[in-house]
């Protein structure tokens, strides 16, 4: 270990008490998609404080941020190293730092939540991205850091955007960190199977004139008397006519092997002023996550059909609006290594003896018998990435080079890139029981459980991005990986380009935080009794 890496742990471990406090103040936000304000305005606030230099709204993107910092050292100009937070939330997961299934004050469970969580990843690369500045201006190591801001993470938002404009060229490196959230990927980094592809969109069916659905003679007066609009089918009914012929042929849009999925979400538009009106607006949107860009540009074109015969049969237009179009991860060997050493280095987190006893209480309050050793096994012990990536294939049919699905991926195509998990909280469960998912969320935002990971992911990144600023040969080796799988690099012959032809998606009825009369609220207000 060199000595600028023993600073980088050093400094993580001095900055615990703030990473603590800090991962509590993300989790309590729990903004969601395209609308996390208060937690993007938190990091630019921190960053600006800590020297950064910061783009607020970058890419478009209001709750997007990019960060700069630059150390001129002793060498030149140095290496670019690339790290980043995510902050979304989910709705209908808020869950309070406590050991029993309770909202946060004030909210229903309807409002949005930390799940994998964000939260924790956020902080724990923020943690990683200020040992890292610590280290370099103490021992003179030249070098710049590049920190972005990642909102709507769970609908692929941002990164496909980031990365078509540029944000992640110049990167010699790109450390992507996410909490342990299947197995056997615990404590690891990935290997070749990288994440798929992932296309959303929105479909939006629009009734203009419903009164011309049914022609009736008029006696003169400005409303007719036969009420012919309210016959009109009008867009809920061009959503349910889309909505079911999509489930019907779901089974049928792609080969029976392999992992791949389709979700949708009816978005509510608001519009019911009236009992007699038909709807004038719907919306629905889908969530494609397969292997290849071109299984998911098969589903595309079998939703696209659907969309346009349920307009036609119900008197409606529709318009399709992209939220996301990511493409698969690429593999780099070399940065799988590095990080990995990193890894071995630091060790697997470990959990006290009073995060062992929250973990105890939350099962109990699960109607679990409480456990000596409550946590899952694999939390506390490293698989090397071979390993790992053995366990994984047997699953997969071998011809499906990518599995799951997450937009770091988009990175991957710009800069050579590591993808590490450590491990969170997850608990041990009789056979045949499954928690509930309030569980699970609340050991991501209770200190006593949550902390290990964010403490030992922190130390990982750090050293992973002090690795790449100091070792010259590891940092040729990735990019001679890179170049060699692209066929040249960027714009190479087997490079993948960016598949973002869209603006961000950010003027939809996504759910949020409302101000009214009644304080601050969720979209769908919080029941009186709460």
């Amino acid at each position: 270990m060199t000595p600028a890496q023993e600073t980088a742990l050093a400094f993580v471990e001095q900055a615990r008490p703030d990473l603590s406090a800090w991962t509590r103040t993300i989790f309590d936000f729990g903004e969601t998609a395209w609308r996390e304000y208060q937690s993007a305005a938190w990091y630019v606030e921190t960053l600006k404080r800590e020297g950064f230099f910061v783009e607020v709204g970058s890419g478009g993107m209001p709750t997007a941020f990019c960060a700069h910092w630059t150390n001129k050292g002793d060498g030149g100009a140095g290496p670019t190293i690339g790290m980043y937070a995510e902050y979304d939330a989910v709705p209908g997961n808020c869950q309070d730092a406590t050991t029993v299934r309770r909202p946060r004050p004030g909210l229903s469970e309807h409002a949005g939540g930390h799940t994998d969580p964000h939260s924790g990843l956020g902080i724990s690369s923020l943690g990683a991205l200020l040992a890292t500045k610590t280290a370099m201006e103490r021992h003179g190591l030249s070098g710049t850091l590049r920190f972005t801001g990642e909102p709507a993470e769970k609908v692929r938002g941002s990164k496909p955007i980031h990365a078509a404009k540029g944000y992640y060229d110049g990167l010699d490196g790109m450390i992507s960190f996410h909490p342990f959230y299947m197995l056997p990927l615990c404590n690891t980094v990935r290997w070749d199977t990288h994440c798929g592809a992932a296309y959303s969109m929105i479909y939006r069916f629009v009734c203009d004139q419903p009164e011309l659905w049914m022609k009736t003679a008029s006696d003169g007066a400005p409303i007719p008397q036969s009420h012919s609009a309210p016959r009109a089918p009008g867009a809920n009914d061009a959503l349910m006519t889309m909505y079911m012929a999509s489930k019907a042929l779901r089974d049928s849009m792609l080969p029976h092997q392999g992992g791949w999925s389709i979700s949708e979400a009816i978005l509510t538009a608001g519009q019911a002023t009236a009992d007699n009106l038909p709807a004038g607006l719907a919306e629905i949107q889908y969530m494609i996550r397969v292997p290849t860009v071109a299984m998911a540009e098969q589903v595309t074109a079998v939703l696209d059909s659907n969309a346009e015969a349920a307009a036609r049969m119900t008197g409606c237009r529709f318009e399709r609006h992209w939220v996301s179009k990511s493409r698969p991860g690429l593999a780099n060997h070399a940065m799988a290594r590095i990080a990995w050493d990193a890894l071995e280095t630091v060790g697997a987190p470990r959990w006290s003896d009073a995060g062992k006893a929250v973990a105890r209480e939350i099962q109990s309050n699960c109607g679990v018998e409480p456990m000596a050793e409550p946590l899952l096994d694999e939390c506390e012990r490293l698989i090397p990435p071979q390993d790992a990536e053995a366990i994984l294939r047997r699953d997969l049919p071998p011809s499906q080079i990518n599995s799951t699905s997450d937009d770091y991926t988009d990175m991957s195509w710009h800069a050579p890139t590591a993808r590490i998990y450590v491990a969170r909280p997850a608990l041990k469960a009789p056979k045949g029981f499954t928690y509930p998912s309030w569980a699970m969320n609340a050991l991501g935002g209770i200190a006593e459980t949550i902390d290990p990971m964010v403490v030992c992911a922190a130390k990982n990144v750090a050293l992973t991005a002090l690795r790449l600023i100091e070792d010259a040969p590891a940092r040729e080796a990735a990019r001679a990986e890179f170049i060699e799988r692209t066929g040249g690099g960027i714009g190479g012959e087997r490079w993948t380009a960016p598949l973002c032809d869209y603006e961000p998606p950010i003027h939809f009825r996504w759910p949020e935080y409302v101000t009214t009369p009644r304080g601050r609220d969720w979209w769908i207000p919080t029941p009186a009794n709460a």
